[in-house]
């Protein structure tokens, strides 16, 4: 009990506080007419103005409140994530969440037409993050969204908002048409350096299994992660690395442990078959541990959680992974039950705050 300066007496808040949480994946989504307003024209007047909000996966709602929470939805025909004060009160509040990275769901390189008009939509998503989000709430972060299938112009919208201080990474679609390490793509990637911007891989409406999309979303749900695989192997295959050793990638929403597997069998054919890329002058493994980061979500729950903490020491580092919580979708995750009790309080630490505020070089890690 404390007294104030009036008299009045007032309880002391005995709730425990929790530690500051950056949540790595939080997705703000366009809800309503407004963000056509940030298209310009001619390609705003061929949107018809009540119904685009992107392209979808073409199954069917796997869950009652779609792909979202239903309680993230105040009023029927909203989308989750559009309220900003639903966003506050249901997560970024009662979570403590100190920084949280706007990753949206749009993602105009996967558009396989009409390369101008995902530019045009790419510049406006970008803008309207910025007056509609970023300036609304200090702990948001932004990440910008690009046509990648014209480098070009890409490029030019990496330079006109690369510079804003809070946007922090380019999102990119783990697609499964086309494989990001190619050369035709490295001018992004130089540009993301040159901006000192990180590159996230999240799952789009491209995004398919090794046979395309199966019959039943749990199949694809179940399955999805072979495109991060193959765009992590693209990106060491083609030279990335080698070419920008200080690029920064994230598989965002990839699931994380099936790493181990991938890093030996990579290293393993590296050393049977380097001659095919020269290029490439070393172990697979060593980039991925050194430039690449994943996020927890969607965990795992194996039946005995020890057999998570045995990932660290098969991947042979405790930083490659940082915490999403996926909000507002049916899967997300919340940072006080998402980590399992075994893993220690050093470990969670370095999950829901350190290795992110290191990544992206914000709070105390800041440049």
């Amino acid at each position: 009990m404390t007294v104030t300066a009036d008299g009045h007496e007032q309880k002391a808040d005995t709730a425990p506080q929790l530690a500051p949480v950056i949540d790595t994946d939080v997705h703000e989504m366009i809800s309503g007419p407004r963000f056509l307003f940030y298209i310009d024209e001619p390609y705003r007047s061929r949107i018809h103005i009540n119904n685009w909000t992107g392209t979808h996966l073409p199954y069917t709602w796997p869950t009652t409140g779609g792909v979202a929470r239903p309680d993230t939805i105040r009023t029927p025909g909203e989308r989750a994530g559009g309220d900003l004060n639903m966003m506050r009160e249901q997560h970024l509040d009662p979570y403590n969440i100190k920084y949280a990275l706007l990753t949206g769901l749009l993602y105009p390189t996967e558009f396989k037409v009409q390369p101008d008009f995902a530019t045009a939509i790419a510049r406006g998503y970008n803008n309207w993050l910025i007056k509609e989000w970023l300036r609304k709430d200090e702990r948001f972060l932004g990440c910008m969204h690009i046509a990648a299938q014209d480098p070009a112009s890409a490029v030019a919208e990496i330079d006109r908002i690369g510079p804003h201080p809070k946007i922090v990474q380019i999102m990119l679609p783990a697609m499964s048409h086309d494989t990001l390490g190619r050369d035709f793509y490295h001018p992004i990637y130089e540009a993301a350096v040159r901006h000192d911007l990180a590159i996230g891989f999240h799952h789009g409406t491209t995004t398919e299994t090794a046979v395309g999309l199966p019959p039943y979303f749990i199949e694809w749900h179940t399955a999805a992660a072979q495109a991060w695989q193959s765009q992590l192997i693209s990106l060491v295959a083609g030279g990335v690395f080698d070419k920008f050793p200080s690029l920064r990638v994230v598989m965002v929403e990839s699931s994380w442990t099936w790493l181990p597997h991938l890093m030996w069998r990579f290293d393993k054919n590296y050393r049977a078959l380097r001659r095919e890329i020269p290029w490439v002058k070393r172990l697979p493994s060593e980039y991925i541990r050194e430039q690449v980061k994943f996020t927890t979500q969607p965990m795992e729950n194996p039946d005995n959680p020890q057999h998570l903490l045995d990932m660290f020491e098969m991947v042979g580092t405790d930083e490659f992974l940082m915490f999403s919580s996926d909000y507002p979708h049916w899967d997300s995750d919340s940072p006080e039950r998402s980590l399992p009790s075994c893993f220690s309080p050093e470990l969670k630490q370095k999950i829901l705050y350190d290795n992110a505020a290191k990544f992206y070089r914000i709070g105390e890690y800041a440049r």
